[in-house]
C-alpha cells in the first residue's frame, strides 16, 4: 500500500498485522481522489473508521489543510501514527479515539470542533450504511461532501437526514457513494 500522489507520493504505508481491518485498495483510493481532486486542497477532512490512515494521509499529501483521523482500535491508532511518521507528516492532523457508534458525538463535543469540507467513511462492510451515516450531517460544512465506502452488493440510501446521494462509483467488490447536503 502506498501514497498515490502529492507531496508524499510513493511512500509505503504499513498494513495491519491482525485481522479485522480492510484497507482501501490503491486503485479505489486513486479513483476516489481523482473525483475529489478539486475539493482537497486546503480542505478540512475527516477520515472516519480510519484503520491504516491511508485515506487521510492521501488527503494531506494532496494539500488538505487538516485531517482528523477517527478510530476506535488502539492498535489502528498506533498504525496511523506510524504511517504518518513514515511520511514525515508532523502537523495538520489529529487522531481521535472514539467508541464505535459514538464517533461523531465525541467529535461534536470536542472544544476544537469545526465542520469538515470532506468526510470519508470507511466502516466495516457489515455495518449498515444508515448506521455509518448517522449523525454525520451535523459535521459537514454547507458545501461539504460525504463519501461512504461500502461493499458493492450493499444498498445505500439515496437520502439520509439532510444528505442526498449524488453519485455512486463501483470498483471491484467495493463502491463509493457520494453525499452532499440537500440544497
Amino acid at each position: 500500500m502506498r501514497v498515490i500522489a502529492g507531496a508524499h507520493k510513493g511512500r509505503i504505508l504499513k498494513t495491519p498485522t491482525w485481522d479485522g481491518l480492510r484497507p482501501t485498495s490503491d486503485r479505489l483510493r486513486e479513483t476516489l481522489f481523482n473525483v475529489l481532486a478539486p475539493r482537497v486542497r486546503d480542505a478540512r477532512v475527516m477520515d472516519a473508521y480510519a484503520g491504516t490512515g491511508a485515506l487521510g494521509i492521501e488527503a494531506l499529501s494532496r494539500g488538505a489543510a487538516h485531517v482528523t483521523f477517527v478510530e476506535a482500535d488502539r492498535r489502528a491508532q498506533a498504525l496511523i501514527d506510524e504511517n504518518l511518521g513514515r511520511c514525515r507528516i508532523e502537523s495538520d492532523y489529529a487522531i481521535i479515539r472514539a467508541p464505535a457508534g459514538r464517533a461523531f458525538e465525541t467529535i461534536r463535543r470536542s472544544p476544537a470542533f469545526t465542520t469538515f469540507d470532506i468526510v470519508l467513511l470507511d466502516p466495516p462492510y457489515e455495518m449498515p450504511a444508515d448506521a455509518a451515516l448517522a449523525g454525520v450531517d451535523s459535521l459537514i460544512a454547507p458545501d461539504g461532501l460525504v463519501v461512504l465506502e461500502h461493499a458493492k452488493r450493499t444498498d445505500v440510501p439515496s437520502e439520509y437526514d439532510t444528505l442526498v446521494c449524488t453519485r455512486r462509483l463501483v470498483s471491484g467488490d467495493s463502491a463509493l457513494a457520494f453525499y452532499a447536503c440537500r440544497p
